[in-house]
């Protein structure tokens, strides 16, 4: 199993990559956001999954671990395959994955080509746990860390925020740094105004 590639990005395609290790050359699928991270010519290093199928042996490359777990986890949910779940992590980078699965916001995972409302539904109701227990990697621990709202106070507090017109991955984001902030027991209002101060309103 290839678990990470070291080499040269010898030619960068709209959902793959070419990647010469050795002279050897390994034809990788990408996300969007990880293929924006190489160009052609230059060193490039990707974490991989590999799939082995009895056709044929494919390998998905990511510019993180954290990505490269995200890709994992999603794959797990019913009627979430290679493609979708590559489709997902190019319109998501996986902190705001994680923001929109903790949030319940599926209109931001429905961004994504092949995800309609159920397979969305799906993904973050099945993902909703797990996504704040797993060690997804150094990025993802510290999403963890910063984009959970654990109180009912923080909860009334993003219902507010959405009935004020802004969105829910937005809103909790904000919720959760403000409960960081001011720290447990904070007043309904003090986290509103808080959130509200951080995104500018």
């Amino acid at each position: 199993m290839i678990a990470k590639l070291a080499g040269i990005a010898e030619q960068i395609e709209v959902d793959s990559a070419v990647i010469d290790v050795g002279g050897v050359g390994y034809l990788v699928f990408c996300s969007s956001r990880t293929l924006a991270t190489l160009a052609a010519g230059q060193p490039a290093s990707l974490f991989v999954d590999t799939h082995v199928r009895e056709d044929r042996i494919a390998l998905y490359g990511f510019a993180s671990e954290a990505e490269r777990a995200w890709f994992r986890l999603m794959q797990t949910v019913q009627g979430v395959g290679a493609k979708v779940a590559l489709n997902i992590l190019s319109v998501l980078a996986p902190d705001q994955l994680a923001r929109a699965i903790a949030a319940g916001d599926r209109a931001a995972v429905q961004r994504a080509d092949g995800v309609g409302l159920k397979l969305a539904q799906r993904l973050v109701a099945e993902l909703k746990d797990k996504a704040g227990t797993l060690a997804l990697g150094a990025a993802a621990r510290a999403t963890a860390q910063t984009v959970a709202p654990v109180a009912s106070v923080d909860d009334d507090a993003v219902s507010a925020l959405v009935n004020l017109g802004i969105g829910r991955t937005e809103a909790y984001a904000a919720v959760a740094k403000a409960h960081h902030s001011l720290g447990e027991g904070a007043a309904l209002n003090a986290v509103i105004r808080a959130a509200l101060k951080d995104l500018g309103r």
